[in-house]
């Protein structure tokens, strides 16, 4: 977006928010079904939180002061509807947030969505082994391409912990990434 304090101005405005909000959708949408793709794992779930996020970003456009860019706080409510869905998941089945994640890599292999290589599918199996924060923190700074001061502010967490964070979670990926066994596809 070329200008955005006019197009925040746009989004604010009753009369232009329709419009400028469709802006939005067309710039955000897929980023943000990524974002939260990577943290809810499948498609089925990531399209009914992606629904959510943009259901609340549009309610709560009034309430947005600006103290962060658009993205940001985007990121931020897309990030929390994420976990919100995955508490309630967690609640539902009674499982801990490790037995959610894990139920949602396995389906990743009769994901008709999920095209990764072999590699690919076993980083997602070494990031799932990650404690809920370094992978969300490692997701946004290798996937997203996120600056940490922008982790930051989506996460309310200080920098330096984010930093941390992330580093030791590139460190256990190193370590672990080639000691997964292959993925092995299904005889046709």
């Amino acid at each position: 977006m070329s200008n955005e304090t006019d197009f925040i101005k746009e989004l604010l405005n009753p009369k232009k928010r329709e419009r400028a909000f469709g802006k939005l959708l067309d710039n955000y949408q897929e980023r943000l079904y990524w974002h939260i793709r990577k943290i809810v794992v499948t498609h089925e779930n990531a399209d009914d939180v992606l629904q959510n996020t943009f259901l609340r970003i549009y309610k709560s456009l009034p309430n947005f002061h600006q103290k962060s860019t658009l993205h940001t706080w985007m990121y931020r409510i897309a990030y929390n509807e994420s976990i919100r869905f995955l508490e309630l998941q967690k609640k539902k089945q009674h499982s801990s947030l490790d037995e959610e994640n894990s139920y949602y890599l396995n389906s990743l292999e009769d994901d008709v969505y999920f095209d990764g290589s072999e590699a690919q599918f076993k980083l997602n199996q070494v990031i799932n082994e990650l404690p809920e924060k370094q992978k969300i923190v490692f997701q946004l700074k290798y996937f997203d391409d996120l600056k940490f001061r922008e982790i930051a502010e989506i996460l309310e967490l200080n920098e330096s912990t984010l930093k941390s964070l992330y580093y030791t979670s590139v460190k256990y990926i190193e370590n672990n990434v080639i000691k997964i066994q292959p993925f092995l596809k299904k005889e046709v």
